[in-house]
């Protein structure tokens, strides 16, 4: 008996076009997923580039932020450039800029992000340690004020930062042994400045007493009268 080599080559043939045709699809969806990606990295690329730019002009008042795209025909081969310009100064890379306006470089491009997908938690370590008292009462104030659909953990040494928040956690050490104190600032402030009007009340009062109560005047005994014996 003679077997012919061709005689399965017709279901072969559905096979191919069967492989390719899952092929075809396949591709087709990964070039549909790859426009999605593009599209929707560009608008979030575009709405958080503007963000950045309000954001960086509110901390540093007066300065300017960017965000440019190295391949604008493929964004996630090359990579993105952050360039800023601190107030009257020149433009830079974020690589060549000090610490503190690297610091406030990035908490701009943070907020913005935050603005355009809110994160609901924040561990930020000693953002504040190169910055200068007005610096940090804007980063504080802004974390405290417009950001409160998020929880921010903030480590710091800057009283005009911890102030502003809604609790205190203290760490010490005595005795070899790491303890930690929680501290209500609100109720806090309440009670001294209770405690401040109660002592100024008191100190009212006793001022009043003293001026409505007339001193007692003590007068000299009499002299005795004396009496001379008649002869």
């Amino acid at each position: 008996m003679v077997f012919s080599p061709f005689v399965r080559v017709p279901n072969r043939v559905s096979e191919l076009d069967e492989v390719t045709e899952a092929r075809n699809e396949a591709r087709t969806a990964h070039e549909d997923l790859r426009r999605l990606r593009l599209e929707k990295f560009m608008e979030g690329f575009g709405h958080i580039t503007l963000k950045l730019k309000e954001m960086y002009q509110m901390i540093t008042l007066g300065g300017d932020a960017e965000l440019e795209l190295v391949d604008s025909l493929d964004p996630f081969s090359e990579g993105i450039v952050f360039s800023v310009r601190p107030p009257k100064k020149s433009w830079k890379n974020i690589s060549n800029l000090s610490g503190g306006e690297k610091t406030l470089s990035s908490l701009a491009l943070v907020f913005a992000l935050h603005h355009y997908k809110p994160t609901p938690l924040y561990v930020m370590d000693e953002i504040d340690a190169a910055l200068d008292f007005r610096n940090v009462s804007i980063v504080a104030n802004y974390i405290k004020e417009r950001t409160k659909n998020a929880q921010f953990i903030i480590i710091s040494l800057r009283n005009n930062m911890f102030e502003l928040a809604d609790r205190l956690v203290g760490i010490y050490k005595t005795n070899n042994c790491t303890k930690s104190i929680t501290i209500d600032p609100k109720a806090f402030s309440n009670k001294v400045a209770g405690s401040r009007n109660a002592g100024a009340l008191t100190d009212r009062t006793n001022a009043t007493e003293r001026v409505e109560t007339p001193p007692k005047i003590t007068q000299p005994p009499a002299p005795e009268e004396s009496y001379q014996p008649l002869d």
